[in-house]
């Protein structure tokens, strides 16, 4: 049973450098100490500070997003982003070894088409230098280096253009067999609701002492904040066109429409008011650093307290207690923060603990008794004692009840990899229980999963070709750092 599943086994890997709309942000950039141009070289080619600096910057922009603006530098070294962005970047500069030699280029035209073709680039479909000059300045970012990076992707994909190897008719049959595999099984599901604790007091303070470091009270910051509002600023009409014209590819719909002057009003006023009230919010903390302006409020909050901006967060986490801030926006006003006081982690006392232990506890039990229950089902599972299906593919779309499609397709996944006739799959908090029953083989038909095989052959090969050509090029091309900590 299930021996043919070897070829289920498919790993696409895919490595994209993209920074052309990624916001190239200031904050967030890595510090590394050397002061020379280049931080590394890879073979003939050189990697320089300012690429590091997008790359790094691009990464921790993308995090933070994920973590709901919840990054900060300490935890982005945990995850060591620096070695990511820089990970990448050596990958390409391989690469890029390769084309040389190859005497691959790209011309000026080439590059100046890719571009014009960039949409945040262009006004009325046209490409605007004006816009795009206004976008390396905001970013802070050098034609030169912002053209370069686009240059060295183009370089790359051209020459996996080139090394672009079709799918054959046998690898396609190969792998359209093993796709089309079905499966009739017998399973059960098994909740945590299928097993009780008992709370006994006793156990849980037991332990409640083998995870008291788990049980911390919040990191807060008692900040003292000086506001500077913006709603009150003046703004003409000329002054709103000409902002939104210099700025208007910062403004789009969830889809990446570049909005309208009228559709993004608001935002654009917003912004404006914002970047003409910069100035006073400057001499209000000059003023107030003086001790001649009185702070507006004391505010304790928690360690990444929403309400206070990811660039506030930053300053915050980078200085000490007594330290006064430069004004920061936070939302349509600026803050001036004084950091009056870190106010650190302690472990909780049993009693302010006791809700969060008795959860934890009663899911550490819950998971061991899962567990148990798994195995003894697993010895006696058959078509008259648990759910029986019908025939399942790798991709079926309907549920197998009780779970819902999305963990259904997880547990497909998992057992079509697995290679075992019977076993225990761990979806979430649930362990599905199952025995194959029958396994039989179909065919493929129609265009569209004629093409969805095609695809998936050239994105297999790609992905080998990918890896192992670096894996190939790497030993052929030393790298060598000039700095540390990455």
């Amino acid at each position: 049973m299930q021996k043919h599943n070897k070829y289920l086994v498919i790993t696409i890997w895919i490595a994209t450098i993209a920074f052309i709309g990624a916001g190239f942000v200031g904050w967030g950039s890595y510090q590394y100490g050397s002061k020379a141009g280049n931080i590394a070289k890879v073979g003939d080619i050189e990697i320089g500070k300012a690429q590091f600096d997008m790359a790094y910057s691009d990464l921790y922009q993308r995090y933070n997003q994920m973590l709901q603006g919840k990054l900060d530098e300490k935890k982005a070294r945990e995850m060591g982003l620096a070695q990511q962005a820089f990970s990448s970047l050596a990958a390409q500069a391989l690469l890029m070894n390769l084309a040389n030699r190859f005497g691959i280029i790209i011309s000026e035209k080439e590059l100046a088409d890719k571009l014009a073709e960039v949409p945040a680039f262009q006004t009325d479909g046209h490409f605007d230098k004006r816009v795009y000059e206004t976008y390396l300045k905001n970013r802070r970012l050098k034609a030169k280096t912002f053209e370069k990076t686009i240059h060295d992707e183009l370089l790359v994909q051209k020459l996996f253009s080139l090394l672009d190897s079709k799918s054959l008719p046998f690898e396609e049959e190969v792998l359209s067999s093993a796709l089309s595999i079905s499966d009739k099984i017998a399973y059960k599901v098994l909740t945590p609701d299928d097993v009780k604790v008992d709370i006994d007091e006793a156990k849980i303070k037991k332990f409640w002492e083998a995870h008291k470091s788990d049980y911390m009270t919040a990191k807060k910051y008692r900040l003292d904040i000086l506001w500077t509002d913006s709603k009150d600023t003046n703004v003409t009409d000329q002054e709103l066109n000409d902002f939104y014209r210099q700025n208007s590819f910062n403004y789009i719909d969830d889809s990446g429409r570049q909005l309208t002057l009228d559709e993004a009003r608001d935002a654009v006023m917003t912004d404006l008011k914002m970047k003409k009230s910069k100035k006073h919010a400057q001499k209000q903390y000059i003023a107030y650093k003086k001790g001649k302006l009185n702070k507006s409020e004391t505010r304790i909050v928690l360690l990444n307290d929403p309400s206070l901006s990811p660039e506030v967060w930053k300053e915050v986490l980078s200085h000490d207690a007594g330290t006064i801030l430069k004004p920061k926006p936070v939302k349509s006003r600026y803050a001036t923060i004084k950091i009056d006081a870190v106010i650190e982690p302690k472990e909780m006392n049993f009693e302010d603990a006791r809700k969060q232990v008795i959860s934890g506890y009663t899911k550490e039990m819950k998971k061991e008794a899962l567990a148990k229950l798994a195995q003894s089902t697993l010895k006696n599972i058959d078509g008259k004692n648990a759910t029986v299906s019908d025939f399942v593919t790798l991709d079926s779309q309907t549920p197998l009840n009780p779970l819902n499609i999305q963990e259904s397709l997880q547990f497909l996944q998992k057992l079509f990899t697995s290679g075992k006739e019977k076993g225990m799959i761990t979806i979430e908090d649930k362990s599905v229980v199952y025995r194959v029953l029958e396994q039989k083989f179909g065919t493929l038909n129609g265009t569209e999963n004629k093409e969805l095989v095609k695809k998936s052959v050239n994105l297999i090969k790609s992905r080998d070709l990918q890896s192992n050509l670096i894996k190939s090029l790497g030993e052929q091309y030393p790298v060598k750092k000039f700095v540390e900590g990455i």
